[in-house]
């Protein structure tokens, strides 16, 4: 590769760090937006500039030399370091760069966050965004991914979570579907109605807290449609095909326009918290630190989320 500058170096750094984490010269490869020759080549490059070996591939995976363990550590810090020193020489220590990876649930990624998003690309030029949504947690180190907005708590002890919101949920229906059946008035009643299921949540039992004393009550169902889509089942309930428990924000609108009838509303769900979760790190550059601001700000004023009681 002849003569390599020291921007050259970083960028082998760069890349070996991300050939580790992601676990594959292919993987690292799709992250970095170029081809599994040029992965190659450049471990190769970095090798042959430090006269040592430093990952052993086998036919199934890749396994780090001793160097290479040692390597790794150096080359994270010093990758660290050198995004500090960038981001003070270009005087862009507040003023977003580069591409920011954000995992966001499905639903909600679509639908309520894209306007704070489109807000604070346009704030920001120099900032892209790639938004992937996903509603299952991601491996934030192997994936390659900056931070995450998930519904629910996480379950890894080892990333930062900031709790940001929480989002009532609703039992609702189709006044066709009501008008065939005898009125709920008792919250016991419900189970006399046909259900849909949203299976990231519930299957075969509802879990309802009465507003007034938080005193829980569970009721067994037998779903005619189970989905694992908020959407879907949004569309199965607008069509009478059962009753549903669904996020407030997505039937905002088909409650007041009587598309959909809000059941037994002393007894909710309860709400779902949401949560921005992201790895530790050393340092943060500029366009993880004020998207976090952003959205701490934004998340509890959404139509259809609540600040934390």
């Amino acid at each position: 590769m002849g003569n390599l500058t020291s921007v050259d170096r970083i960028e082998l750094m760069q890349t070996f760090i991300r050939i580790v984490e992601s676990g594959s010269l292919s993987a690292a490869a799709v992250q970095l937006g170029t081809t599994q020759p040029t992965v190659s080549r450049r471990l190769q490059a970095l090798e042959q500039r430090l006269g040592l070996k430093l990952i052993l591939r086998t036919t199934h995976a890749l396994k780090l030399t001793d160097d290479g363990e040692r390597c790794y550590a150096q080359a994270r810090q010093l990758v660290a370091t050198w995004h500090a020193l960038e981001d003070a020489l270009t005087g862009s220590g507040d003023d977003p760069v580069g591409t920011l990876r954000v995992r966001a649930p499905h639903a909600f990624g679509q639908d309520q966050l894209i306007a704070p998003l489109v807000d604070y690309l346009q704030r920001y030029p120099r900032l892209n965004v790639e938004w992937m949504l996903n509603d299952r947690t991601p491996d934030f180190i192997s994936e390659n991914i900056d931070c995450a907005i998930q519904v629910g708590a996480p379950g890894d002890p080892s990333v930062v979570a900031v709790l940001l919101a929480e989002v009532p949920r609703f039992v609702v229906a189709a006044p066709a579907l009501l008008a065939a059946h005898p009125p709920v008035e008792e919250v016991s009643e419900l189970v006399t109605l046909p259900w849909l299921a949203l299976t990231s949540f519930y299957h075969n039992e509802i879990a309802l807290q009465r507003i007034s004393d938080g005193q829980p009550v569970n009721l067994a169902i037998a779903p005619r449609l189970a989905s694992d889509s908020l959407y879907a089942v949004r569309k199965a309930a607008l069509a009478g095909m059962g009753a549903a428990v669904v996020s407030s924000w997505v039937v905002q609108e088909d409650l007041a326009n009587g598309d959909l009838i809000q059941l037994v509303p002393e007894w909710q769900a309860p709400p779902l918290p949401v949560w921005l979760t992201y790895p530790w790190a050393s340092y943060y550059p500029a366009r993880l630190r004020q998207f976090f601001a952003m959205i701490r700000e934004v998340m509890p004023q959404l139509t259809g989320t609540q600040p934390v009681r």
